[in-house]
Order: structure tokens, then C-alpha cells, then sequence
């Protein structure tokens, strides 16, 4: 069977490129969801102490989840369940997953009653300290309904990273869909009765919804699962060995976060609700870029490195970030000039912080795009040491500046974000250096660097364009929801995107190729009429 056929099958495998249009598609239709879930919310209660509150209450679960559970599947399981799996030993990679699934399940549990025990203490004193006594009441009894969503998103993060070792890819791409329906659920069907907790009921529902889309997925697989953790299975071992600095490297992402949230709730209120408003616009094109594409590219990385052949590692990592950038420079330009409409999209009387906070992001777009598949490169030689050590020296760097910048009586909010940018794309450069090192200065070639100063320069005159856009549609004050502002704003990415492909086609730059053709053969597609 053809990658094209493959595709077509549900839960089919697919190939990097199918994989990364999988994840592509779903992840924009999930942003979209995502948006409509957010701007459902703010519609209901503004920015106000109970989104405050509603922010407040993910903090500490999402820290554990990120803390305990995803570092350890996304870069130390699947190349471990890869390498068995296709090596032939089945038993052995299936003896890792159950044993995998087995201890998540007991710290996760132990998780959730540490959260339902200490919530109250943790985010008066350490979270929140700056929200007002019933606010920080609300947080913490929304937290509790929150301590379920570890052990529920612990199962659902080891069935899809089984899913996605063998390169099927649909089912983990549905889920955070379905997760976000569930939350909408709760907003527009329970809310009006319950208050801000319909939407926390919505999340619960959500990631129970979650999981059983993605057990749906293991449908065929052969999934031997047993009730015992294989302590002695050297790959499991390995994980153990792998993960912790992984998770300690996640840790630290969401120990920063932590700070941020403490931060802003020293401020006005509704600072919380803005940040995250904020940061949900600005991990869109993250997502849709960097995480689609790095996703679909590690299960292959890691099978190359496996096969002993860097070589073909190096040339794929090198198209990949070709591509990654390629995608980025426009995303990063559209993202800045069209802050406003953003902001209006996701609140419909807008709000400025929100936009700024947008705009001084947008600088760090491109760098948090590359970070995912520079990351993960590390993680396919199971380098899990060297992204924790230089992240440990950016949070410090970060933390230091965002006390300072976000200061009232220097930039407030928009703080926070300053040091974002700052340290986040110092974080990106000194990981290439470290991996061009790394990888004997076969990086950093003539064959990366060309096409990158085209796409710079192109991305130029795109932004001129896009600022002439913006100037002929701009945003009025009676510019509110989706239909006065829709139009505007697809008006203006269409336009600048046309533009940008046309000049990376006359530049010669392969990364337009596929779109070309891919226009081509629908153009040359007889039309039959029955």
C-alpha cells in the first residue's frame, strides 16, 4: 500500500509529509476550535477575577502533567518503543508500554490526591498570592475538579505516543479537538446554570472524551497491555534512566509560567486572563508550525539514527528546519501586523494589553517554531542533558527579567512578555550552536544558510506589504465579532501569503514546490459533468 493510500485509511500509516499535513490541518482546526472556546469564554465572564480564577486553577495539574507525564513519553518512549517494535522484539516493546502505562496511572493518582490535599496552600502562597481571598477560594475548589485531568491525560499521552512510534498519527490529532468541544459543552450548556464551573465540568468531560477517542485508535494495533510494570526490561529502564531530565526540562517551562502567573496577579485585575489570552493567540502558529511539523518528523529522526544513518538524520533535519522557517517568516509577520484583529477576534471589544502583549511576541514566533524540532533533535540522540542545562540558564535569566521589566512603573504585563522574547530566542540560538557542535559543524551548511537569508528577505517585502494591508483595512471601534473582522483579516493573510509564495517561487526556494505542483495537477484535473 502506497503513503497516499495509507493515508486514506483511518489510522493508517502515513509518511512524514502526509503526517505533518495531518497534524497541520488538524492542529488549525483545533486552534480554531481552541479560539471559539476562549472567545465563548471571555463572551460569558470578560476579563474578569473569575477567568482570573478559571487561568489560575490549570496552573499546578498542567505542571504535574507536564511535570511527571509528557517528558517522558514525548522523547524518551517512542524512540525506545520505535527501536523494539520495528526491530522485531513486539514482547519487549509492548512490556514497556505496559509498564509505562502502569506507573503513569499510580503517579498520577498520587498526583491528583496531593492536589485535591494541598491546592488551597500551594495557590494562595506560591500561584496566586496577589488574587483577593474569594478569588483564590474559586481557583482552588476549580483546581480540585481539575485533579482528575493528569491520570485522564497520563493514559491518553501513552495510547497516542504508541500511535504515533508507529507512525499513525490520526487519532492523536483528533484529541485536543475533542478536548476543547468538551470545554465548549461546558461553557455554553452548563455555565448559565453553574456559573465559571460549567466551564470547569467542561474540561472533566473533555478529557474523559479524550480518551476514549483515543483508545478508538488502538483499534488494530495489537496492543498487548499488562497489569504489571516490567521493572527489569532494559528499554523501560531506559526510559526511567531518560525521562528525568526530560521532565525536569519541562518542569522548568511550567516553573517559569508559575512565576509569570504569580507575577501578573500582583496586578490589575483581569492581568491573569490577559497573559494567558495572549498566550493562546500567540501558540496558534506555534502549534500549527512547530509542534505539527516536529511531531510528525521525531518517530522518523529517531528511526534514522536507529538504522545508522546520521547522515540521512542530518539532511532531513536540515529540510526540516528549511521548512519550518519558510512557514514561520510569514506567520511571524502576519501575527504582528494583524495584533489588533487578533485580540478583537478573540474578545469583541478588544483589548489593548492583550494586543501588545501579541505584537511583543511575535518577535519570539520564529524562534519558539524552531526550538520544537531543535529540541527534538537532541532528543532523537536521547540527549536529554543538554536542552535541561540551557534551559536552566534561560529561566534564570527570564525570572530575573520579568521581575524587573514587569514592574508598574516600568512596562507591567507587557513585562512579562519582553523577558519571553528575550530569553526564549537566546534559549533557540544557543541550542543550535550546541547542536551544530554536537553534530561535528555539519549543521550550519551552505545548503541551510542560502535559503534562510532568501526567506529573510522576501519576509521584508512581505511585511510591507502587510503593513500597506493593514493601513487600507484597519480596525474600526465598531469592528466587533467574527463577521465585521473575518473578512478583513483573511484579506489581508491571503494577499501577504499569495505574495510571500510568489517571491519564494521566483526565488527558486524548494519549500514552495509542493504547494506549486500540488495548484498545478487541480488546475490540469479534468472538470467531468454528469
Amino acid at each position: 500500500m502506497t503513503a497516499k493510500k495509507g493515508a486514506a485509511k483511518i489510522g493508517g500509516r502515513v509518511n512524514v509529509g502526509w503526517a505533518a499535513a495531518l497534524l497541520a490541518g488538524s492542529t488549525l482546526f483545533g486552534s480554531l476550535l481552541g479560539l471559539l472556546k476562549e472567545r465563548l469564554i471571555l463572551a460569558n465572564f470578560g476579563f474578569s477575577i473569575q477567568t482570573d480564577a478559571y487561568r489560575a486553577a490549570f496552573a499546578l495539574p498542567d505542571f504535574m502533567y507536564f511535570m511527571l507525564i509528557a517528558g517522558t513519553l514525548s522523547v524518551s518512549f517512542i524512540p525506545i518503543f520505535s527501536q523494539r517494535y520495528h526491530g522485531g522484539n513486539k514482547k519487549s516493546a509492548w512490556e514497556v508500554t505496559s509498564s509505562l502505562l502502569n506507573l503513569i496511572g499510580l503517579l498520577a493518582m498520587v498526583s491528583g490526591v496531593f492536589l485535591m490535599l494541598f491546592a488551597g496552600p500551594i495557590l494562595r502562597n506560591l500561584i496566586a498570592p496577589g488574587l483577593d481571598p474569594d478569588t483564590q477560594f474559586l481557583a482552588v475548589s476549580m483546581m480540585r475538579v481539575f485533579a482528575i485531568n493528569p491520570i485522564l491525560f497520563g493514559i491518553s499521552s501513552v495510547l497516542t505516543s504508541v500511535q504515533q512510534a508507529k507512525g499513525r498519527f490520526l487519532f492523536y490529532a483528533l484529541a485536543p479537538s475533542v478536548y476543547s468541544l468538551g470545554i465548549i459543552f461546558g461553557t455554553v450548556v452548563l455555565s448559565p446554570r453553574l456559573g465559571i464551573f460549567g466551564v470547569a465540568y467542561g474540561v472533566a468531560i473533555g478529557a474523559v472524551a479524550q480518551l476514549v477517542v483515543v483508545t478508538l485508535g488502538l483499534r488494530g494495533q495489537g496492543l498487548r497491555y499488562s497489569p504489571k510494570i516490567f521493572w527489569k526490561n532494559k528499554g523501560f529502564k531506559k526510559v526511567l534512566k531518560t525521562a528525568p531530565t526530560r521532565s525536569a526540562d519541562q518542569g522548568i517551562d511550567y516553573v517559569t509560567q508559575l512565576i509569570e502567573l504569580n507575577r501578573a496577579s500582583g496586578l490589575a485585575v483581569g492581568s491573569i486572563a490577559s497573559y494567558t489570552a495572549a498566550l493562546q493567540l500567540f501558540n496558534v502558529p506555534v502549534n500549527l508550525v512547530g509542534m505539527a511539523i516536529s511531531t510528525a518528523a521525531f518517530p522518523k529522526m529517531s528511526e534514522r539514527l536507529g538504522q545508522g544513518r546520521p547522515d540521512l538524520f542530518r539532511k532531513e533535519l536540515q529540510q526540516t528546519i528549511r521548512v519550518m522557517f519558510w512557514m514561520a517568516v510569514p506567520a511571524t509577520i502576519l501575527t504582528f501586523f494583524c495584533r489588533g484583529y487578533l485580540s478583537r477576534i478573540l474578545a469583541s471589544t478588544g483589548q489593548p494589553i492583550v494586543a501588545s502583549i501579541v505584537g511583543i511576541l511575535s518577535f519570539l514566533l520564529t524562534f519558539k517554531v524552531l526550538y520544537h524540532i531543535l529540541a527534538r533533535a537532541f532528543y532523537a540522540q536521547q540527549d536529554t542533558k543538554t536542552p535541561l542545562k540551557v534551559s536552566i540558564v534561560t529561566m534564570i535569566i527570564n525570572v530575573t527579567l520579568l521581575f524587573y521589566l514587569s514592574s508598574p512603573e516600568r512596562y507591567g504585563l507587557s513585562g512579562l512578555a519582553i523577558a519571553a522574547a528575550i530569553t526564549g530566542s537566546l534559549e533557540v540560538v544557543a541550542l543550535a550552536i550546541l547542536l551544530n557542535k554536537k553534530m561535528g559543524n555539519g549543521l550550519f551548511t551552505d545548503g541551510l544558510f542560502q535559503p534562510i537569508f532568501k526567506m529573510l528577505a522576501i519576509g521584508g517585502a512581505t511585511a510591507l506589504v502587510s503593513y500597506t494591508m493593514v493601513a487600507l483595512l484597519p480596525v474600526d471601534s465598531s469592528d466587533q465579532g467574527f463577521f465585521p473582522l473575518i473578512p478583513k483579516f483573511l484579506a489581508i493573510c491571503t494577499v501577504s501569503s499569495v505574495f510571500y509564495g510568489i517571491l519564494s517561487y521566483f526565488a527558486k526556494l524548494q519549500e514552495i514546490r509542493p504547494f506549486v505542483n500540488k495548484a498545478v495537477k487541480l488546475f490540469k484535473k479534468p472538470v467531468i459533468i454528469q
